[in-house]
Order: structure tokens, then C-alpha cells, then sequence
């Protein structure tokens, strides 16, 4: 097991199926993926650059799907949060299995991954 998936198996439900749901959505979706471990969370990278990472963050009760130019997706997905007044990430927040839209988590993740492979740099522009 990768620290990624370590990570994941370490969580408490529902946090768990939820991450592994999503883990999972993401990886048969965007090809070629790379799973790392950065910052204590799972992170995922295309052509080499950041661009989703899976957080839950403590005293929340949400797993927190994290799209790091999500600023840049905000206008065509205003599902999209701004949680903590954060510069560029902005993601979907999931407190159970059931709440996982898959159609529109797929859409997202296609639109990040095609705005990161355009990208110079994996955090900006």
C-alpha cells in the first residue's frame, strides 16, 4: 500500500468510503494520474503538476476535494466552495456517500486536469 492509500485506510467513517469513492472516480477518469503523498494528504498529479489533493480538515465534518486552480473553474462550476478564503484551491465538500454527485465530480475533474496540462506551473497561472 502507498502512503496515499494508507492515508485513507487510516480514516474513520464515513470519511473513509468517502475517500475511497472519490480515489477511485479520480483515478478511472484522468489517465495518465499519479498518486502521491504531500502535505499528509493524498494528492493527484497530471503531467507532472498538482491538481487535486483530498483533505479532511480538522473540526469539519467533511471530506474536502480539493482542485488547486479551482478559482480558475469557479465561473463554470459554482458548485464549487471557497473554503478559509483560500487564493486559488476551491473544492467540493462531501459529508457522506450519498451527497457525491459522480457526473459532476467527473466533469470537474476533466475541466482541472485540462487547465493544469495547459498550465507552465502546477500551483499557478
Amino acid at each position: 500500500m502507498n502512503p496515499a492509500e494508507e492515508y485513507i485506510f487510516r480514516q474513520e467513517e464515513p470519511y473513509q468510503s468517502i475517500l475511497i469513492h472519490v480515489r477511485s472516480v479520480i483515478l478511472s477518469t484522468v489517465n495518465p494520474i499519479e498518486e502521491k503523498f504531500n502535505y499528509s494528504v493524498p494528492f493527484y498529479h497530471y503531467r507532472k503538476k498538482p491538481f487535486i489533493y483530498l483533505n479532511i480538515l480538522k473540526g469539519q465534518d467533511f471530506v474536502d476535494v480539493a482542485f488547486v486552480k479551482g478559482v480558475r473553474l469557479e465561473d463554470r462550476f459554482p458548485q464549487l466552495m471557497d473554503y478559509n478564503e483560500r487564493k486559488n484551491v476551491r473544492s467540493l465538500q462531501y459529508k457522506s456517500l450519498e451527497d457525491i454527485d459522480e457526473n459532476l465530480l467527473r466533469e470537474i475533474i476533466l475541466a482541472a486536469a485540462e487547465l493544469t496540462g495547459k498550465s507552465r506551473t502546477g500551483w499557478f497561472n
